[in-house]
């Protein structure tokens, strides 16, 4: 019965915090573009980026709120990636 409960409280608490990965590129010419955008919202260096992207699905930023999650994603969406907010 508590378990039960349990559950059922931890259903009903507002998620806040939000995982964004890159899951695929929608395109390959749009490569280069992501790489552009993921370098400007994490602060990684070419090398490091362009690994992220090769290496999709991958996380790009952890638990951010719900806004920044939102705007990730329409950045990269806009230029040809796929994002899953988790």
């Amino acid at each position: 019965m508590l378990l039960l409960v349990a559950l059922l409280l931890k259903k009903l608490k507002k998620k806040t915090e939000f995982d964004v990965e890159l899951t695929e590129l929608t395109d390959a010419k749009a490569k280069v573009k992501v790489i552009k955008v993921i370098r400007e919202i994490t602060g990684l260096g070419l090398k490091d980026a362009k690994a992220l992207v090769e290496e999709a699905p991958k996380l790009i930023k952890e638990a951010v709120g719900k806004e920044a999650a939102e705007d990730i994603k329409k950045k990269i969406e806009e230029v040809g990636g796929k994002v899953t907010i988790k």
